[in-house]
């Protein structure tokens, strides 16, 4: 399988303020070396978490391989404990990636997600008990609410990676947690994804794409619309594509819905996600926006009584006089 850049994701790339997330192991130090050869400006940004006694070196290679090639680099220091340490870093690395995209400007977050890992997430979900939507999971490009997500070596083997790095010489990194059988992970990786992937590579890549176009067959869109915090669309044909939508929406103010919580909202039309966010589904609207809890007058109180509007929306309402004037013409 020949290593390049995903078609749909260069176009994009090529007209926007790019940010490289580069851990300088295998997968984003070919990356690197790709968007280079495509002419595609970026920088790039890095996590020392000091796990490891290589970890100070790989930032100094990313402090280095950057000012060789004349781009900025951007580097955090983090200490997690071993308590579900690859969850807590996840979110210290993404809030690191929106607080410098922020400041800068960027508007394209780049991460080296390939095959290897897309089915490795498949496992992990068809494992959890999980619907089409989730088992597909990553997309090439992937609207967040400042930003824009691109993978474009999602159709590439990790194996196709190894062999582009050997021969154009390219230095990288081990991570020796890899290949640590404590994480999850890491057990489908070895005993699944891999094996699998050294036989049926091309077929697996396919089968990912004709179930991202069955995904836009069977599940039901929606329009969205936005005003200032608060989002809402108007309900599709069935519960389940409305809690595709939710997540979605969600994603893109970078939290991600549990399974349990999904779960609760196929009979429950009123949840608090995250202890951030508010989701109401009303008869013919969904409703998200930020949950506050929050002194409200007795007028304001009374008029969504009538109006018969959620409590838990009734706070961020009560904040945002936009808001509830669009939500008081659609319940009216």
């Amino acid at each position: 399988m020949p290593v390049s850049l995903h078609h749909e994701t260069l176009t994009a790339l090529h007209n926007t303020k790019n940010l490289l997330a580069f851990s300088g192991g295998s997968d984003s130090s070919a990356l690197f070396h790709l968007l280079q050869q495509q002419g595609i400006a970026f920088d790039i940004i890095h996590v020392n978490y000091h796990t490891r006694e290589q970890s100070n070196i790989e930032a100094h290679h990313a402090r280095r391989i950057a000012a060789t090639h004349d781009k900025k680099c951007f580097i955090k220091d983090v200490s997690l404990t071993s308590s579900n340490f690859e969850h807590r870093a996840r979110n210290k690395r993404y809030a690191f990636f929106h607080e410098i995209i922020c400041q800068h400007g960027y508007e394209t977050l780049i991460t080296a997600h390939q095959l290897n890992d897309r089915l490795e997430w498949f496992f992990m979900q068809l494992c959890k008990g999980s619907g089409l939507y989730e088992l597909v999971g990553m997309e090439q490009i992937e609207q967040r609410e400042d930003y824009m997500l691109v993978r474009p070596l999602l159709h590439v083997t990790s194996h196709a990676i190894m062999q582009y790095l050997a021969e154009h010489k390219i230095e990288y990194f081990i991570d020796e947690s890899n290949s640590d059988g404590h994480f999850l992970r890491n057990h489908f990786r070895e005993h699944y994804a891999t094996p699998m992937l050294q036989t049926y590579a091309g077929g697996i890549a396919k089968s990912f794409t004709l179930l991202e176009e069955d995904i836009d067959t069977l599940i039901h869109d929606a329009d969205i619309f936005h005003v200032n915090r608060l989002s809402y669309f108007t309900c599709p044909g069935n519960r389940r594509s409305t809690v595709i939508v939710i997540d979605k929406i969600l994603k893109t103010r970078g939290c991600v819905m549990s399974g349990h919580e999904k779960d609760l909202l196929k009979h429950s039309n009123t949840l608090v996600v995250a202890r951030k966010f508010v989701v109401v589904i009303a008869e013919s609207y969904c409703f998200i926006a930020p949950y506050i809890k929050t002194v409200m007058s007795k007028a304001f109180k009374e008029r969504c009584r009538i109006l018969n509007i959620e409590p838990k929306l009734r706070g961020y309402l009560f904040s945002d006089t936009d808001s509830f004037e669009r939500v008081k013409s659609l319940f009216g």
